[in-house]
Formats: C-alpha cells, structure tokens, sequence
C-alpha cells in the first residue's frame, strides 16, 4: 500500500515539474538544427518557423545549420542532445529513405525522435525536355518502353527525391529510366537534353515550365496543384503513384510532452498565419499542421514506403 502511494505521488510530482517547465520554457535560446546548407529549401522554412517562434515566445530560435551525410551528421547531434527541449531537429522526408538507404545508422528516427508536427508539404513535378516528342505520360511510357535505356532520367544524388521518385515510377510504370546522379546542378543539361526527365520540387523548374523550356507532364500530390491547374496528377495515370517532400519539427527521444505540445500549439498558430501560407506558396507548398501523432504517422510511414522502393532498386549511399 506505501508503495502504491509512493508511485502516485511521485507520478503526481513529476507531472507537477513538467508542467511547470512548459510554463516556463522556454527561458534561453533553443537551437533548432537543419541538416542543410543556408538558403536551401529546408533551411527557409525553418527560418520562416523559427522568426515565428521568436515572436510568440520571447526566445530566440537559433537555426543551426549543420549540412553533410544526407541529413544524418544534423539528426544524430539531436538524437545525443539533452532532453529539455532546447535543441530541435528540422525533420525531412531525406530522414524517412535515410532509415533504409544508411543501413548502420547510430539511430532510428522513429524510434530515437520525438514528432512534434509537420511544417511543409510539396509535391514534384515530373518534368521534361521538351524535346521528347512524349506530350503526356501516357505518350511518355510508351515512348519509354519502345526505347529502353535510352532515357536518362537526372538526380542529386543516390537516394534523393529525384532518385528515389524515378525508382518509383519505374516500377510502377514498367520502365527503365537510366539514373544519371549529378555532385552539382543537373539544369543545364536537362535544359540541352543531355538528360530527359526529372522529378523535383515544383519551386526548381517552376520558372523553367512557364517560359517553356521544360514542360510539366505530372504533379505527384495527391491533387492538382493551383500552381499548375492545367497539369494532371500522376495519379491519374498510375493509381496510388504519390510524392511529396515535406518538413516538420522534432526533439529527442524523452523531452517532457508538455513542452512538445506548447511547440505543436504555437506552430500550428504560426501556420495558419496568411504570411507563413503565402511564403510557403512561394516556395511550392503548404503548411501541414496536426499533432505530433499526425506528423508520427507521416514519418513512419514514408519509412516504410521509400524503404521498399530503395530496398528494390537496391539504392545505395554515395
């Protein structure tokens, strides 16, 4: 019986602290670590997220850039943080095919990262030289199939979104596109047609498609983007065929849940901000918003889905 009123008060102090530590948090600067360059798309709307926060709590939102290994050197310093709130982690859909593509990876980031919420959704844009005489995909896959191995589809690399989105459509489509990774810009040649196809963000080519140097064949949302009214989801195509990079905050593994819903409130309230949506708009996107359950789902299941498509095609690190 003592121990059983022992347990209860001990569990009725430990909320009592808790609570009063989101009351108070947060009380310094909090260092919010991105795992790419300043001025990249991950980067932005962590400054976007992270000026918000400034605003509403009266503590700076550190960015800290930390680039390097896909993603991995910035988590794994989050994973090994303290537990308390002041270092959060800019959690990207890289960290969803790093769970398989890293193989001996000191972490798992279901497991080892705490969601608080997603931040920012786009989708790709399967686009083209619009020297291939393909004007739709339908048009494009059987040109693909009379012609396998002569389309060179380009990429930033082993296990980024052009790769593992063009894994995906080949095996969904029935085709052999020819991965072709680039270490820099992969525009130039896919503006000459040295390579055929990609799939990226919709702010990458966006300004290329309106001139009409590349065109557009799909969006991979699961919608029509009001960008590009006019251009068909690739679902329309192949059934079920749905990309999107998206963002999202997380702190490690064991920092207090009433501090992870203060930072689920208040950036749920940043998002649904008119300036935040339009600046999002600019950069191809929405804001995604939920509970840190939402964003757990979004995350475990993008580990589960590119983990089949980089396990199948047999993806490997650079």
């Amino acid at each position: 019986m003592r121990r059983l009123i022992f347990a209860i008060a001990l569990a009725v102090t430990l909320e009592a602290v808790g609570s009063l530590a989101a009351e108070l948090y947060p009380s310094r600067p909090v260092h919010l670590i991105v795992g790419y360059a300043a001025g990249l798309a991950p980067d932005l709307v962590a400054r976007l997220i992270a000026q918000n926060l400034l605003e509403r709590l009266g503590q700076p939102f550190v960015v800290d850039n930390r680039p390097g290994a896909g993603s991995n050197i910035a988590t794994e310093a989050v994973v090994r943080a303290p537990t308390d709130g002041y270092t959060l982690l800019a959690v990207t859909f890289a960290n969803a095919v790093n769970a398989t593509l890293y193989p001996d990876l000191n972490f798992d980031i279901v497991r080892d990262i705490v969601p608080v919420v997603g931040t920012f959704r786009s989708p790709t844009v399967m686009t083209v030289t619009p020297s291939l005489p393909a004007k739709t995909v339908p048009e494009f896959i059987a040109y693909a199939k009379a012609n396998p191995g002569k389309i060179n589809y380009a990429s930033s690399g082993h296990g980024t979104v052009p790769n593992v989105a063009g894994e995906l459509f080949n095996a969904m489509a029935g085709v052999k596109l020819v991965h072709v990774p680039y270490r820099g810009s992969f525009m130039p040649d896919l503006l000459s047609g040295q390579v055929q196809v990609t799939f990226v963000p919709m702010a990458t080519t966006l300004g290329y498609i309106r001139a009409g140097r590349l065109r557009a064949m799909a969006v991979t949302g699961a919608t029509r983007w009001d960008t590009l009214r006019e251009v068909p989801t690739m679902n329309e195509f192949l059934p079920g065929f749905e990309i999107n990079i998206w963002q999202g905050i997380g702190a490690p593994k064991g920092t207090p849940p009433q501090i992870v819903d203060k930072l689920n409130y208040e950036i749920n309230a940043a998002l649904a901000e008119p300036a935040i949506k339009d600046r999002f708009g600019d950069l191809g996107g929405t804001a995604i918003g939920g509970s840190p359950v939402d964003f757990g789902k979004l995350i475990a299941d993008d580990v589960a889905k590119w983990g089949t498509v980089v396990r199948a095609a047999n993806i490997k690190p650079e």
